[in-house]
């Protein structure tokens, strides 16, 4: 049996750019996608904060240091320059895999600076 788990996660990245006639995909801060092992040209799945959207593209790098998170092509649509998103990529485990995986999630501030990295997310208490 095979399982897909959250494999990297970039929490509340604000968008800097949403271009329509760039030709698609999302660009992100090149040393973000190192420090999340996110991949360029993977899969990621976005989550817009402030609209609700949720859509899937892929990533490609934008330069390092630069703090760009650039929703581009028809998804530009599902955001805007300042919207908080949440970006995901997700990895595909058997069990095995699955007991001992760690997602690398990666937190940044409004500047989408780097303020710290987690292997797990706190319990949600009721």
């Amino acid at each position: 049996m095979q399982f897909t788990l959250l494999k990297a996660k970039i929490h509340r990245a604000s968008v800097t750019h949403a271009e329509l006639h760039y030709e698609g995909s999302c660009a992100i801060d090149s040393r973000l996608l190192d420090i999340a092992g996110i991949l360029e040209n993977e899969q990621v799945h976005i989550f817009n904060v402030n609209n609700g959207e949720r859509f899937v593209t892929y990533a490609i790098r934008a330069e390092a240091g630069s703090g760009i998170i650039s929703v581009n092509g028809a998804a530009a649509h599902k955001a805007s320059p300042g919207d908080l998103i949440i970006i995901c990529s997700y990895a595909q485990c058997d069990a095995a895999e699955a007991a001992a995986h760690k997602p690398q999630l990666v937190y940044v501030d409004r500047h989408n600076r780097l303020t710290h990295t987690n292997d797990s997310m706190p319990m949600q208490a009721a």
